[in-house]
């Protein structure tokens, strides 16, 4: 049993910092975990996660890898769960940077918008309105300071093509070299994952968070295609620890890579079974495909960091999606959904 703020040490400059679960019947915000790193004479966090107590266990954290006279912040993308303590830039006493992906800042900015639209797509199957649902997730996660004054966006900086073993990406180098930023943009538009040389460790946040990605902005090709390059890197031995957003544990060498191998295997079995539950003639109402697809969801063993039946309405019409269905003209939420005239 983990409790919020416990580190795992990955060596004697390394920590992950352990966030929790989302509990939405308890008003609990779920936390995401953060990396503790350190480089040379630079601090670097990985994510903020939210809530005072993570807070106050980044900085035991930090100060567990010391010494360091200068920090680093990276933010892998902009939802609340990881970026309610960005301001801790601005408190750790050294020269400090910190950057965010720009196509995040709206919802950072905005997050009830963000999470109203998310929600509208799933009217049937949500408890309250979305403008009133999303105010009420949206307040769980307080206090919220996504941005410090040493804030900028990755892409304020030169893209880079970035060589790792055989593959290339592109993304940011920071420390030398020693941390690399690569850009994924899967689980949400702006997603980043890192991967820090000194310690081998690839950090993936929420491009692993379950076979199918969620919010109305999510790519499941690159989330697919970035597992697979992960897995590469591990293979080819270029990454030796496989930490993630919300799984409470360390994976190294084959087990990451069987990890990886596994949510594709999900991902390719789920939008096989959404093929089966269509029908013959590809048209279904949302509602009536949620509830099979959950079931899909359940035998496949299918796990996330939110198992709960709005997410899971979520993936389901990006799963529609995914098969080429768009919904048919309507103001209804539940209007049907059917593949497009091909002339």
């Amino acid at each position: 049993m983990t409790a919020l703020g416990d580190p795992i040490d990955i060596d004697d400059r390394t920590v992950l910092v352990l966030g929790r679960e989302l509990d939405l019947a308890h008003d609990q915000p779920d936390v995401g975990n953060a990396l503790v790193h350190r480089t040379g004479d630079t601090l670097v966090l990985v994510d903020t996660g939210v809530t005072t107590a993570f807070r106050a266990a980044l900085r035991t954290a930090a100060d567990r890898v010391g010494p360091w006279s200068r920090a680093l912040v990276l933010t892998t993308h902009g939802h609340p769960d990881h970026v309610g303590n960005n301001d801790l830039a601005d408190d750790l006493g050294v020269p400090a940077e910190h950057y965010v992906p720009a196509r995040d800042l709206g919802q950072m900015r905005d997050p009830e918008s963000y999470w109203v639209r998310s929600f509208e797509r799933i009217a049937w199957a949500a408890p309250l309105p979305a403008p009133a649902l999303a105010a009420k997730v949206v307040s769980l996660f307080e206090p919220m300071r996504p941005f410090a004054a040493a804030t900028q966006t990755y892409e304020q900086r030169p893209l880079e093509l970035i060589r790792i073993g055989s593959l290339r990406f592109t993304g940011w180098t920071f420390a030398d070299g020693a941390v690399r930023v690569l850009r994924s943009q899967g689980h949400c538009a702006g997603h980043v994952i890192v991967h820090l040389g000194d310690c081998g460790v690839l950090h993936l946040s929420d491009e692993g968070n379950g076979a199918c990605g969620a919010m109305y902005d999510a790519d499941q090709v690159k989330i697919q295609t970035v597992l697979g390059s992960v897995a590469r890197l591990f293979e080819e031995g270029e990454a030796a620890i496989l930490t993630d957003g919300h799984t409470f544990a360390l994976r190294r060498g084959a087990e990451a890579v069987s990890h990886l191998d596994g949510l594709l295997e999900q991902a390719t079995a789920l939008q096989a079974a959404a093929l089966g539950l269509t029908g013959e003639n590809g048209r279904i109402r949302p509602s009536a495909f949620t509830g099979r697809y959950a079931q899909a969801v359940a035998d496949g063993g299918v796990g996330g960091a939110n198992p709960n039946p709005m997410f899971t309405a979520m993936m389901a019409l990006n799963e529609l999606g995914e098969l080429g269905l768009r919904p048919e003209p309507g103001e209804d939420a539940d209007t049907p959904w059917s593949r497009p005239a091909l002339s």
